[in-house]
């Protein structure tokens, strides 16, 4: 693509320079303070748009600030990037607790890069509302892919409601992919919600299983099974070997359950070892076999074109909720009608009601009238 291999020079390691000095007193000082400064919407719109790692990341922190300036800047720097988003591949994992998640999507990465592709990783955590971030910073799980400069890695957005942390990866992809990188890979490092907000952003979904018996099964959601478009059995080496064909059998077995896909795709089990490098690239062959066949019968754009109407939704979903809990009236009221619901005396429905008209009605009196300005 044509930012990735200049993007390749501009990592994320290495410190700008500064322009030449105005303060005769304290010339380093003014260096220093010059580099520090953000810069502007049109300057890091330009870098994303060269593949430069420093601006990205500044335009990605943009992103994910609370801060109300910030996100217009954001949602400016997004509008100027999007018409040169997506030409990647966008790819969804997931995986149950102790698979081996960190080390496949290294392997898988640096699989990438040695086939000349680079690689973009981020991460959805919904926990991270609660602990501020992951508990395991992405880039020391994966040291060596974070080590080339044909990777980037981001943490998951932190201090964000769940809905918030994939409305900001998803927009997160959009500056990945006008930044040149050719293959995105989001990660699910949470549990519940997760797979589901990674199904909503992604071309492919690949779940990752452990060599167990078939009541491996038992404990995955059939939800996400069904929307998993292959199963990759990881630890398939060594003692394990048996074992992983035996739960490949079975897999293929429980997939027959589930209804064909709309899009043609009938979904594989595949048997892979990251930490051997072994079925790495066979996944990668599945993968691409398809992209082929869904943008053949034209479900690789369809998907997209959805994709994109229901983030619309969301979003509007997200800022008519952020609007009504940030509302003074509300805030204030809340607690009353929160105590009235523990206690019993009110049903959570007419608090709900209650609430709602209050809303409503103080709305209407500041702003004179129910119409919606265009």
């Amino acid at each position: 693509m044509k930012h990735s291999k200049k993007g390749h020079r501009e990592s994320a390691l290495h410190v700008k320079e500064g322009t030449t000095p105005t303060n005769p007193l304290n010339p380093e000082l003014d260096k220093h303070l010059h580099r520090q400064a953000r810069p502007g919407v049109e300057a890091l719109s330009e870098g994303v748009l060269r593949g430069d790692r420093v601006l990205l990341s500044q335009a990605i922190t943009l992103i994910e600030s609370r801060h109300a300036r910030h996100q217009e800047q954001a949602q400016e720097i997004i509008e100027r990037c999007l018409p040169h988003s997506g030409n990647s591949i966008r790819i969804g994992i997931t995986g149950v607790p102790g698979v081996g998640k960190s080390t496949f999507i290294e392997a898988f990465g640096k699989m990438l890069i040695q086939q000349s592709l680079s690689v973009a990783v981020l991460a959805i955590d919904p926990s991270s509302q609660l602990t501020k971030g992951s508990i395991l910073g992405d880039k020391t799980r994966m040291v060596e892919l974070a080590s080339l400069p044909a990777a980037f890695i981001r943490p998951s957005p932190s201090g964000h409601s769940s809905g918030g942390v994939a409305r900001k990866t998803r927009e997160t992809i959009i500056l990945c992919e006008a930044a040149g990188f050719d293959v995105i890979l989001v990660e699910t490092v949470g549990v519940g919600q997760a797979e589901i907000a990674v199904h909503s952003m992604v071309d492919f979904f690949l779940l990752l299983l452990l060599p167990g018996a078939g009541d491996e099964l038992q404990g995955i959601k059939r939800g996400v099974v069904e929307m998993a478009d292959l199963l990759a059995v990881n630890k398939s080496d060594g003692e394990n070997l048996l074992r992983a064909k035996q739960a490949q059998a079975e897999y293929r077995n429980a997939l027959h359950l589930f209804p064909p896909k709309e899009n043609g795709w009938a979904p594989v089990v595949q048997l892979c070892s990251a930490m051997a490098g072994e079925g790495i690239a066979q996944i990668w062959e599945k993968i691409l076999e398809h992209k082929g066949l869904t943008e053949q019968n034209g479900s690789f754009a369809a998907k997209r074109q959805h994709q994109a109407r229901y983030w619309m939704h969301e979003t509007v979903l997200e800022q008519l909720k952020a609007l009504f809990y940030d509302h003074p009236g509300i805030k204030s009221w809340l607690p009353e009608l929160e105590e009235a619901v523990v206690k019993g005396t009110l049903s959570p429905f007419q608090a709900a009601e209650n609430l709602m008209a209050r809303f409503l009605e103080e709305k209407a009196d500041r702003s004179g009238t129910s119409d919606f300005r265009r």
